[in-house]
């Protein structure tokens, strides 16, 4: 996944970020508006961490821009007020599950897992597609019900490439995808067609059509036409 942090509190900012990192995510962070606002007008995520109170500027601005721009990006508002009025206004402007401080990180991360596969799978905690089968919970690739061992960015590769399934993706969406705003200092991304290569060949070798076609000039999609 790829997630957004938008959060004041250097603290709890840099718990969230190190909790997502360590589970193999790419989590970015903007700790006031200008920057949250630099970084949603450029990028986007899977789901966006926004707290309403933050320096220079309302959260819930950030969430009418996301809206009005009809980005897709899933919204969990994190927030240590409590009032209903705050609630309703947040999930009216369009977010997708609203959370107060303080809570488990380990709750943070059920509620963010479910917006992804909400937006992104209808809810469903297993993708099937022909012969591979994703346990998302489980982050289990299987072929034929054999199990394909993946490294963190083949399974996030995987995940992104059937989520678009019959979309051509660039290359520097993948990258973006895969490295969030880091990839900003590559010089190519020769390193994406390594990773798309090793994805290949282990779906392959497990008994998989191969389903991944490059597109000359304009990426990549996954297909089976």
């Amino acid at each position: 996944m790829k997630i957004l942090v938008i959060e004041d509190e250097a603290g709890l900012r840099d718990s969230i970020r190190e909790y997502f990192t360590e589970g193999g995510n790419i989590c970015e962070t903007a700790s006031d508006y200008p920057a949250a606002q630099q970084k949603i007008n450029v990028y986007r995520y899977d789901c966006i961490l926004l707290d309403i109170t933050l320096p220079k500027g309302n959260g819930l601005d950030i969430l009418e821009t996301l809206k009005a721009n009809h980005h897709p990006d899933g919204v969990l508002i994190i927030s240590a007020k409590n009032s209903l009025d705050d609630r309703l206004k947040g999930l009216d402007l369009g977010a997708d599950d609203y959370l107060t401080k303080p809570f488990h990180l380990s709750e943070l991360k059920a509620r963010v897992m479910a917006i992804v596969r909400r937006k992104s799978f209808n809810g469903n905690r297993e993708i099937i597609f022909n012969e591979i089968t994703i346990d998302l919970l489980a982050k289990q690739v299987y072929v034929h019900h054999e199990p394909v061992k993946l490294t963190k960015k083949e399974y996030t590769l995987l995940l992104y490439f059937m989520a678009n399934k019959g979309k051509v993706i660039s290359k520097n969406a993948i990258a973006e995808h895969l490295w969030g705003d880091e990839i900003d200092i590559a010089d190519n991304f020769d390193f994406i067609y390594s990773h798309i290569k090793n994805l290949r060949k282990k779906l392959i070798d497990t008994g998989s059509v191969d389903y991944i076609q490059s597109t000359y000039g304009m990426g990549y999609k996954f297909t089976d036409h």
